[in-house]
């Protein structure tokens, strides 16, 4: 019987090499994860129903596995992973982690950490007895990444780009237009201020309605400034969100301020999300005061009428 196919990534490769980032990249990338599963148990993982409101069966899987794994011995791994993919169709790819001996050994210098194989010996016996051990499944591997350079955050971004699928990798778009008089949003990335723009409280006709009036959207749309200034916002949220992606930033949050939050903030909120939606990118909008009651001693004096 063939199981829903998914992709599957066994990770393996020399202790110190960096196989904690690649797991914690690949999860951050929407991937399930499992550290050191004896491959035995494999089929009773793939059997088990996923608990209620996590992700679905078609949830890439990586699989965590190297010389510490109970029972851990590669030649039976290889052999397991065979059987897999000849009576049960899945498709096991494998990446090996590789660095040089010389670097591995600084590495646990500098950690003060004792190599896993070599407990009461130099991390040199343990890293030649390890890399013994693991030949077979070096042999075997159709991805092995060479660590020996890499700083940590240059083998996330590898993973990333080797592995984000579609939209995968892409962080949580929020748009968010809120008051100043009612204080500034928790956890916001980046906050714009947009009092310089005339406020449409302070006409009558217009107070009553807010930033998603065609009315109110005018009358801030006719500010001199308004052009220039909200263009060169876009344009550089334009520059930046790619960067945070490239980091791995998880969540970015924008904040759109005015005075009351109902109005100014409202209408450039909305502008800015349909600009990254044209350019590919699906932010969330939220307008957290836009219920308030309008208030003159908020706003403070008229400016700019």
């Amino acid at each position: 019987m063939t199981r829903q196919s998914k992709p599957i990534l066994l990770i393996t490769g020399m202790s110190g090499a960096g196989k904690s980032t690649v797991l914690k990249t690949l999860e951050d990338l929407g991937w399930e994860i499992v550290d050191n599963l004896p491959l035995m148990l494999l089929d009773r993982l793939l059997d088990t129903p996923r608990a209620q409101g996590q992700m679905d069966d078609s949830t890439p899987l990586a699989i965590g596995i190297g010389s510490q794994t109970r029972d851990f011995d590669a030649d039976r791994i290889i052999g397991r992973i065979r059987d897999l993919r000849d009576r049960h169709g899945l498709e096991i790819g494998t990446l090996f982690l590789d660095c040089s001996g010389v670097e591995l050994e600084r590495r646990y210098s500098e950690t003060r950490r004792r190599h896993p194989l070599a407990p009461d010996r130099p991390a040199g016996d343990g890293i030649a007895r390890e890399r013994e051990m693991l030949r077979p499944l070096r042999d075997w591997a159709n991805r092995l990444i060479d660590t020996t350079t890499l700083a940590a955050n240059e083998l996330a971004q590898q993973i990333r780009h080797s592995f984000a699928q579609d939209d995968q990798g892409a962080p949580t778009l929020s748009i968010q237009s809120f008051g100043f008089a009612r204080g500034l949003p928790r956890n916001a990335d980046l906050v714009f201020d947009m009092r310089f723009l005339r406020n449409p409280h302070w006409d009558p006709r217009l107070r009553p309605g807010t930033g998603l009036d065609a009315e109110v959207a005018q009358y801030v749309m006719a500010d001199p400034a308004y052009e220039a200034a909200v263009s060169r916002i876009e344009d550089l949220l334009l520059l930046l969100l790619p960067r945070y992606k490239a980091e791995g930033k998880s969540y970015v949050s924008v904040a759109i301020g005015c005075t009351g939050g109902r109005h100014r903030s409202v209408h450039v909120a909305e502008r800015i999300a349909g600009r990254l939606r044209a350019e590919g990118f699906s932010p969330t909008v939220n307008h957290r005061d836009l219920g308030a009651a309008p208030q003159d001693s908020l706003e403070g004096p008229p400016v700019g009428l």
